[in-house]
């Protein structure tokens, strides 16, 4: 093998492990806390009585599952972005294709999510309301870094 094959094929790799980590990056963003936020909020500071509790903990569980569904999903559709990106090398059909997946799969993610906020509104006293919505208020408008 001569040089400049080996030089060509270290580019060709390399460009691939940054194109890959940059997707990485994009679509499974580092996780939030502010999902862990808003529980710590109900759990421990809007003073639900014991049928809240009850019902809020079928919701965790039913959305714990769900999201595990949804985000083996959207593992799944960003290493089908990977795997076209390493086999086209433009911006093809095939990436192309690969990233809508990822943002449908993304988009039903985000779509859970938000049913699972108001499933958890939903069992909370109308004097509770106030403190929840502020607190989601924050969760979506606070800058992240």
């Amino acid at each position: 093998m001569n040089v400049r094959r080996i030089v060509l094929i270290a580019l060709v790799a390399f460009s691939a492990a940054v194109i890959g980590a940059y997707a990485g990056r994009t679509f499974l963003p580092l996780e939030s806390h502010t999902g862990a936020e808003l529980h710590s909020l109900l759990h421990d500071n809007m003073e639900l009585d014991a049928r809240q509790e009850q019902r809020l903990a079928v919701l965790e569980r039913e959305f714990s599952a769900q999201r595990q569904v949804l985000e083996a999903r959207l593992r799944a559709d960003n290493a089908r972005l990977a795997e076209a990106i390493a086999a086209e090398h433009v911006y093809g059909p095939r990436v192309s294709a690969a990233i809508d997946a990822s943002h449908q799969s993304m988009g039903a993610l985000q779509k859970a999510t938000l049913e699972h906020v108001f499933a958890m509104r939903s069992i909370l006293r109308p004097e509770q309301h106030a403190r929840f919505d502020a607190a989601i208020d924050r969760a979506l408008t606070v800058e992240t870094r």
